[in-house]
């Protein structure tokens, strides 16, 4: 069935699966983030508070004191933990999935 496609049509389909695949993504970190945010009540917190310990040890930036940081604007779907804020260059991960037909909107914290 795929050989018989045309190119527009094997694009489509790629650009259908990709949606899909985001969508499948985000439901499953949605709903990580649930379990994750019921533990923090289990335990008599809310994750933001536990979040924010955590992120207070982090380490200033090479270039110095350059005030706050941004907040991440956009994370990436495969890893969490790499988040971009929109400002400067933007990293790999957001240049291949743009390039992978997701746009910023998907990428959106």
């Amino acid at each position: 069935m795929l050989e018989r496609m045309s190119l527009d049509e094997l694009k489509n389909l790629r650009k259908k699966l990709d949606r899909a695949i985001a969508s499948y993504e985000t439901r499953k970190r949605q709903q990580a983030l649930s379990a994750l945010e019921q533990a923090a009540r289990d335990h008599g917190f809310r994750l933001s508070e536990l979040m924010s310990d955590r992120q207070s040890g982090k380490s200033k930036s090479r270039a110095g004191d350059a005030g706050p940081d941004a907040a991440p604007a956009y994370v990436n779907p495969e890893n969490p933990e790499q988040t971009w804020s929109g400002r400067g260059r933007r990293p790999r991960w957001v240049n291949d999935a743009l390039e992978a037909g997701r746009t910023l909107d998907d990428l959106a914290a």
